[in-house]
């Protein structure tokens, strides 16, 4: 699961880090705009200020101000429910968000406080749901996870988390029985990505729980054939 960096408070300041914190948004007459100040104001309250950018202890920060529940799944869960303003950012580090990356998304979403952040996360969870961007959201929760570098897989106990989280609204018997089968086989102690993908396909596409269009010769992956001989030896 993702882990927090532990920020130093302490760091002294530098003079370009000083800098950066009094630039703010300008109309293009070159004024200052209060929506500007604001929006900056807010990217100094979270940003780790010797690397002069919000870092995952940043966006715990912001996860909490923001009343998401803090749960064992916390990380994730912001995700979740912040998407898609991930993606309109376009942050070029994962967890990580530039204070211009930052000023380009919150003057997207036309916000400048906590509250109004707060007010546009249903909209933001919407639009994840939204088919054209699901497949993408559920790609970029599985790379999320990948807290290494070079890492390629992601553990059972944490992928049963995740693809709850992540599936499980859309669906459940699936998720679960798949939760299940993963808990309880032996061959398996990772999951990589294109196994992570395939069960989302294997979610749109099979029916269930009879299974009756499952095609072994379709090149689904080794992991799932074998959950549908468990799932239909449980059924018979």
């Amino acid at each position: 699961m993702p882990r927090a960096s532990k920020r130093k408070s302490d760091t002294p300041k530098s003079t370009s880090a000083k800098s950066a914190r009094s630039e703010s948004i300008t109309t293009a007459s070159g004024k200052t705009t209060k929506f500007g100040l604001s929006v900056d104001n807010l990217f100094q309250k979270y940003a780790n200020k010797l690397l002069g950018m919000i870092d995952p202890e940043g966006i715990e920060a912001l996860c909490s101000d923001l009343g998401v529940d803090h749960t064992n799944v916390k990380i994730l869960m912001f995700a979740c429910l912040l998407f898609t303003w991930i993606r309109k950012l376009k942050a070029e580090k994962q967890g990580y968000f530039t204070q211009d990356e930052w000023r380009k998304g919150l003057k997207d979403l036309q916000v400048d406080t906590i509250n109004k952040l707060k007010k546009s996360l249903p909209k933001l969870e919407a639009e994840v749901m939204m088919p054209e961007n699901f497949e993408d959201f559920y790609s970029y929760a599985f790379r999320y996870c990948l807290t290494e570098d070079k890492q390629k897989c992601v553990d059972i106990e944490s992928i049963c988390l995740l693809i709850d989280l992540v599936l499980g609204p859309q669906f459940r018997a699936q998720v679960d029985s798949f939760s299940e089968f993963l808990k309880n086989q032996t061959d398996y102690k990772v999951i990589n990505m294109d196994q992570w993908m395939n069960f989302l396909r294997f979610c749109q596409e099979v029916s269930f729980p009879d299974l009756e269009n499952y095609d072994l010769d379709q090149a689904w992956p080794v992991i799932l054939d074998n959950f549908v001989e468990w799932m239909r030896e449980k059924q018979n």
